[in-house]
């Protein structure tokens, strides 16, 4: 079995406040791993205030954008890099819907997920979203190329 050289695509995830503080992170983790996805960037830190206005610029607008901005700078979040085929639409549909009394049982919020303010997890909703969202969060020296063995199981 043979892989093919096509690059693969990359996602943002990160486990929010709540999610660090219930005590998830592995669990999530574990969640992406078994799906067969490569963890390529992993970090713990408190956003800075700067860091977490540039992330939620997009709502800059909204009633909510301050909400949104204490909430993620408010303790330790885990900030993640992962690369696989198809990674973004995977991983959108693994966790779930923003509202966690909309989401899946079987999804992240649907499992985890208290209310829309307490969702656990943020993931990148587009590729180009997701190609920002790493740059804004990680230096290349951060993200590490590498191919799992199990590479040739996972893609054609």
């Amino acid at each position: 079995m043979t892989t093919k050289e096509i690059p693969l695509e990359r996602t943002f995830l990160a486990i929010k406040p709540d999610g660090v503080q219930r005590g998830l992170v592995g669990e999530i983790i574990r969640r992406f791993e078994t799906k067969g996805f490569t963890l390529v960037g992993l970090k713990l830190l408190i956003p800075s205030q700067e860091l977490a206005e540039k992330h939620y610029a997009v709502h800059k607008e909204r009633p909510f954008f301050k909400d949104l901005v204490s909430f993620i700078t408010s303790g330790p979040i885990v900030a993640m890099v992962w690369e696989g085929d198809g990674v973004v639409a995977s991983a959108r549909k693994m966790i779930g819907a923003t509202n966690p009394l909309n989401a899946e049982p079987g999804t992240i919020r649907g499992d985890f997920g208290i209310n829309i303010g307490r969702n656990i997890i943020h993931g990148s909703d587009a590729i180009e979203t997701a190609q920002n969202e790493i740059s804004l969060w990680f230096s290349d020296a951060e993200l590490a190329n590498w191919e799992p063995t199990i590479k040739p199981w996972l893609v054609e």
